[in-house]
């Protein structure tokens, strides 16, 4: 009869423990959507660059939308929203980003670097918001690499729910976006 050793009770255990706290994570979250979070490996599929939607994803910075010369959108009221637990770009957010690349890679701020800061709405465990945000950041961050922007002059960071106002669907809403801002000084 063959035993266990103790090294692979341990990671056993473990790899169940893991789980275990996953399902816990998930489970914490409000189950007001049969969605999933979704991330795509393939292909990003290029979009041309026209004027930003005002429901999109991403949010740019007053100084990067002014050096770039987009008056697309004017302030986290009017930028793009994620769905509730999703992290895909939306058709609308291609376009932003489409003006956000080509201002990067040929425009004003060529070979400036820009940070990514993934958003989310207060519901679910901080760690949860955390990774969601990243995963947000990862995708625009993504978008823009497939767009032609260098991986080094983009850097991402989440900021989860830290600094979430909503109170409500419409106001959640609003917490869940992708800010762009230039690195550095002016």
């Amino acid at each position: 009869m063959h035993t266990p050793s103790s090294s692979t009770l341990t990671a056993v255990l473990a790899t169940i423990a893991i789980g275990t706290g996953c399902a816990h994570d998930r489970a914490d979250r409000p189950a007001e959507s049969a969605s999933t979070v979704t991330t795509s490996t393939k292909e990003v599929a290029l979009a041309p660059a026209s004027p930003g939607k005002p429901n999109s994803t991403i949010y740019l910075s007053d100084r990067l939308r002014q050096t770039c010369g987009m008056a697309a959108i004017e302030s986290a009221k009017d930028a793009p929203k994620f769905d509730f637990d999703q992290s895909a770009i939306l058709p609308e957010d291609r376009d932003v980003l489409a003006q956000v690349a080509q201002c990067l890679t040929t425009g004003p701020l060529k070979g400036r670097a820009v940070k990514l800061v993934g958003r989310a709405d207060p519901r679910g465990t901080q760690e949860y918001n955390m990774a969601l945000g990243e995963r947000r950041a990862n995708a625009a961050l993504k978008y823009l690499t497939g767009l032609g922007v260098p991986g080094p002059q983009l850097g991402e960071t989440s900021r989860g729910a830290l600094d979430a106002t909503g109170t409500d669907d419409a106001a959640w809403r609003m917490d869940r976006r992708v800010d762009i801002d230039v690195v550095g000084g002016s």
